[in-house]
């Protein structure tokens, strides 16, 4: 890794249109004051989610994040030809081994009667996807004590699975978690902090919700024609905007989690860029399908410290003479970056480029690149080791 590379900054501006891509608890969309006029948000942890998605898609890896960690281990051994009785003996063993304080599930039927071996950790794991792999093998190792052993029945109830060895597994990562981190205080040693930083997405205007009334026909009652009206009517919440999304990742972190693996470095890196750029939230997507693309993404390689240009719309944009945001919001994009940088000073920014559906140029901006993958590659050549030099 070039030494003197520490943040990689990218900023994207998006449009999007009618949709709800993050909801409250009422169902709401979410919603932020900024100078003094209502933003659309979209919260870090939903775009967050989304960006992981597509990013274990890139790498070939996933990690997973549950309270049922008992009950995916014996889905596994089901699968292996256990009998099911004994699979679910040895899913609750294993998550009563976790170190985790846990209580059992409520049958369906009876909100006062507990399942046995349906053990609930009453925080949630984080693990790589392989370690309910490795918990089977666990399992499979000590599969005769497990068949002497009693079903786990209440919370103090003690595994006959050895502890070290499953929080051993629980400790384990992949590359989703050396990047984005993992919080779990109650085993020691098996917080990871994550190389990224996610900020909350918000339009670069002011907003309106609207409300869209929906009304659905029973099929049926069309048919026989022997009533008016439809068979069920509601509301739901929308709204449409240019946001500003923005994310920084620290080269510094991800080297400290992951060693000095210059090529996983690399990838892991290139294929997070990626992931933000054309990742989006899924809420409401059947309804909406608002799959945009960034209207502009810029990317700094820095040496300081992170730079947002959050605060170049703390004023509102407002919408061009002939309407629209997208196009005021690159401008002012690209005058603020420039304004920002030289009061700051340039000495920190390594390079600095940008890719866009805007034809003119954007100075404060760095250089222009044709392509996404172009401006990621002349950012990751800039920051990190190239595979060819690392292989020297």
């Amino acid at each position: 890794m070039l030494a003197p590379a520490r943040f990689i900054d990218i900023h994207v501006l998006q449009s999007v249109p009618f949709a709800n891509l993050n909801r409250d608890d009422t169902n709401s969309v979410k919603t932020v004051q900024y100078g003094n006029t209502l933003r659309t948000r979209v919260s870090s942890q939903s775009w967050k989610r989304a960006i992981r998605n597509v990013f274990e898609d890139h790498i070939g890896q996933a990690a997973l994040r549950t309270r049922r960690i008992g009950e995916r281990v014996t889905r596994e051994l089901e699968d292996r030809g256990w009998p099911t009785d004994l699979a679910q003996r040895a899913g609750g063993h294993a998550a009563a081994a976790s170190g985790i304080k846990f209580e059992l599930a409520k049958s369906p039927a009876d909100a006062k009667q507990t399942v046995p071996n349906k053990v609930l950790t009453n925080a949630m794991v984080y693990v790589p996807e392989a370690a309910v792999t490795e918990l089977a093998d666990l399992a499979e190792q000590h599969r005769e004590e497990l068949q002497a052993a009693k079903d786990i029945k209440k919370p103090s109830d003690k595994s006959i699975l050895p502890v070290s060895a499953v929080e051993t597994v629980l400790r384990s990562r992949n590359g989703v978690i050396n990047l984005f981190g993992r919080m779990l205080a109650e085993i020691d040693d098996a917080g990871v902090d994550g190389a990224v930083q996610v900020a909350h997405a918000l339009t670069t205007h002011e907003t309106d919700v609207e409300l869209d009334y929906f009304s659905a026909v029973d099929d049926v009652t069309a048919v026989w024609n022997d009533a008016t009206g439809s068979g069920h009517m509601g509301h739901a919440e929308f709204s449409a905007g240019t946001f500003y999304r923005y994310a920084t990742l620290d080269l510094r972190d991800l080297a400290a989690n992951i060693g000095d693996d210059q090529l996983a470095a690399r990838e892991l890196t290139a294929a997070f860029l990626a992931s933000f750029i054309t990742s989006l939230p899924q809420a409401k997507k059947n309804s909406t399908a608002p799959h945009t693309i960034p209207d502009l993404v810029h990317l700094s390689v820095r040496t300081d410290r992170p730079l947002s240009y959050a605060a170049a719309f703390e004023k509102p944009v407002q919408a061009s003479a002939q309407g629209g945001f997208a196009d005021v919001s690159r401008t002012q994009l690209a005058a603020y970056a420039q304004a920002a940088n030289t009061l700051l000073g340039t000495a920190g920014i390594l390079t600095s480029g940008w890719a866009s559906l805007e034809t003119r140029d954007l100075t404060g901006l760095g250089n222009r690149r044709d392509s996404f993958d172009d401006l990621i590659t002349a950012s990751l050549d800039a920051a990190l080791t190239h595979p060819a030099e690392a292989n020297a």
